[in-house]
């Protein structure tokens, strides 16, 4: 029997240099940017409706969300004027670039919309700031995605096809779970949708890129990644159970809401230790390479 071969580098040391982002800050940055970005989105939805209690809470929960998405950013970058040095240049190839200048612009909006919605004044500012940030929701809810999959880490990088599709759902499931568990009940019906809709997106997506991912999924089902992951997978599970009653029950509606959102929240958590994960280990980095090698190379006639 030929003995199982063992991964390893110099001195013990990882193949590629692991992330130095730290858990708190930049999961929660991956989790607070969608929940703000599709809850811009869902709250122009709501005001042309004329949905308005669900429009408040959408334009607060996106306000809340950008803000401590920033605060975040900050934090691990360890100084406020790191980010405004960021604003110096802007670089279209680079995701950072894109996000900073993206987050300058998308925060002012979501304030001006959300204080016109509170306080009733100046509609018509509020009504072009509601559509300034809904258009730039979308794009800050998913260039998260690639910002992580721009790097050399391997359940990130290769998972490049899937991985908007899945920040995307992802988004979509925790602006629909805040809006099903703070707005009125006879407005809910949009958020719980666009929950429905997120949560199926989300784990179908994740589904396809752990199957095509192949030996690289490993982070994204088994240790702390894989935790969190199928954390994530159950409570998105349970979130779809309760929105079946959430119709014709107040609380089954808010039950439902906040597992849509505990369900974003712990998937980005998956996603970020499965990334530390794949670095920290040289087979995710050494076998994939092999294979391309391996592949490439010509057949015998």
């Amino acid at each position: 029997m030929v003995p199982r071969a063992e991964f390893g580098s110099y001195y013990g040391r990882p193949v590629i240099k692991s992330p130095v982002w730290a858990a708190p800050d930049i999961a929660g940055y991956l989790f607070l940017g969608g929940l703000a970005g599709a809850s811009s989105v869902l709250a122009a939805g709501a005001q042309a409706t004329g949905r308005q209690g669900l429009a408040k809470v959408a334009k607060s929960g996106a306000l809340a969300a950008g803000c401590l998405s920033l605060a975040g950013l900050v934090h691990d970058l360890g100084r406020p004027s790191r980010l405004i040095n960021m604003l110096r240049t802007f670089k279209v190839t680079s995701p950072m670039s894109v996000g900073s200048w993206l987050l300058a612009a998308y925060v002012p909006a979501a304030a001006a919309s959300c204080a016109s919605a509170v306080t009733g004044r100046l509609p018509r500012i509020g009504a072009a700031a509601t559509a300034g940030s809904a258009v730039l929701g979308p794009v800050v809810a998913t260039y998260t995605a690639a910002l992580i999959c721009d790097t050399a880490v391997p359940a990130w990088h290769d998972g490049y096809r899937e991985m908007p599709f899945l920040f995307a759902g992802s988004a979509a499931t925790a602006a629909g779970g805040l809006g099903l568990l703070a707005a009125p009940f006879a407005e809910s019906a949009p958020a719980r949708n666009l929950a429905v809709l997120g949560a199926c997106g989300e784990l179908t997506a994740a589904r396809l890129m752990e199957r095509r991912l192949g030996l690289v999924a490993e982070p994204y089902q088994r240790g702390p990644g894989g935790g969190f992951m199928k954390a994530g997978q159950l409570l998105a599970a349970a979130g779809l159970a309760g929105s079946l009653a959430s119709a014709r029950s107040r609380l089954a509606g808010r039950l439902a809401g906040a597992a849509f959102l505990a369900a974003s929240a712990v998937t980005r958590w998956g996603i970020f230790h499965a990334g530390l994960a794949s670095a920290a280990d040289p087979k995710y980095t050494v076998v994939p390479q092999r294979e391309r090698v391996e592949a490439r190379k010509p057949r015998p006639a």
